[in-house]
């Protein structure tokens, strides 16, 4: 289409009595008249509010059905003067969490995996098929032409999500967290349940690691803020959340809970009040081996350079490549070795609720 669309709304029949509709709109459900026409003698009126523009003209269609979310419990429906049926229902924060279902997964990386097209082009890698039975979704994802990205400011309705910056850079801009900025290859942010953000541009061949609870989630667009806001809170909660802005090249490397490995925290701990942990890690020397079991309802690793080898207690053992990732379920033991010069990973937890 040629033609850069400026508004969009949905068209009702005025009904017999347009003012009686222009009252009901505005007082019982709180929208405002953007426009009315003639001014003499009224015949077609705009209204907007809560997300949504109506324009009331004779007519028009059928009078359809409007859906409104409220706080509290629901009135009954009712039926506007212009034969709209207006249904209200309780508008739930609540995220739904399917039950868990563990199991070990392992999905591979590099020439043979396999890809698929989503939203705007971008391409998808499920990391975890089944995804435990819809608790956690994680994905690979990667933007193949650069550019500015045809985004909006939205936020989603999760319990936890968590993007990694895998190849490349992309620009964003978040709520209350001042300017936009960059991440590259390494960084890594916490999006805690209900910042609005923005994706506004990417280099070419940009991956990113998303890792999210639940696997199926509500996205909303919030069409009345602009990103960046004058407010600047860093230390703001969302939920119980703090966002966190990971700089790897900023970030010092430690002793990790295991011998021979080392780790830099992404700070995702401190930040979610231990709900879930996400570190990177690398092994301190070639040949670097270690073995462990966990109690935590999700563990995701994904391999980010090297190789290694993975036993894992009645699934055998695998080879490790770049690309690779896997979960192993809660009071498995497994292990990795032999892991080659510069063998790295990515591990997210999170523990049980």
């Amino acid at each position: 289409m040629d033609a850069r669309i400026a508004r969009a709304e949905i068209v009702l029949p005025a009904g017999p009595d347009l003012a009686a509709a222009i009252a009901f709109f505005s007082s019982r459900l709180g929208l405002r008249v953007e426009a009315i026409s003639p001014a003499d003698a009224p015949v077609a009126a705009t209204l907007a509010g809560h997300g949504v523009r109506l324009r009331l003209e004779p007519g028009a269609a059928a009078p359809g059905l409007l859906r409104v979310a409220c706080e509290g419990a629901p009135p009954p429906a009712e039926v506007a003067p212009n034969g709209t049926r207006v249904e209200f229902v309780a508008a739930s924060r609540d995220v739904a969490l399917p039950p868990l279902e563990p199991r070990f997964v392992l999905s591979r990386g590099g020439a043979g995996a396999s890809w698929g097209t989503g939203r705007a082009g971008m391409r998808y890698r499920d990391l975890v098929p089944g995804r435990l039975g819809g608790r956690y979704i994680a994905s690979h994802i990667a933007i193949p032409e650069g550019g500015p990205v045809p985004d909006y400011v939205h936020f989603h309705r999760v319990r936890f999500q968590a993007i990694f910056c895998r190849k490349g850079w992309v620009r964003v801009v978040y709520e209350d967290q001042g300017e936009e900025f960059t991440m590259e290859a390494g960084d890594c942010v916490l999006q805690p349940p209900g910042i609005r953000h923005r994706v506004l541009e990417a280099s070419s061949g940009l991956e990113v690691v998303e890792i999210g609870c639940p696997a199926e989630h509500e996205t909303l667009g919030d069409l009345d803020m602009a990103l960046p806001n004058a407010r600047v809170d860093r230390a703001r909660l969302f939920d119980g959340q703090r966002f966190v802005r990971h700089e790897a090249a900023k970030a010092p490397w430690a002793p990790w809970r295991l011998p021979g490995f080392e780790a830099r925290d992404i700070g995702i701990a401190a930040a979610t009040s231990g709900l879930a942990d996400i570190r990177v890690v690398r092994a301190g020397a070639p040949g670097a081996a270690a073995r462990w079991t966990h109690a935590q309802e999700l563990q995701f690793t994904f391999v980010l350079a090297g190789t290694a080898r993975l036993a894992v207690e009645g699934h055998g053992t695998h080879a490790l490549g770049a690309d690779d990732s896997f979960v192993v379920p809660a009071g498995i033991a497994h292990g990795l070795s032999g892991a080659s010069a510069g063998f790295e990973f990515l591990e997210v937890s999170v523990r049980p609720q």
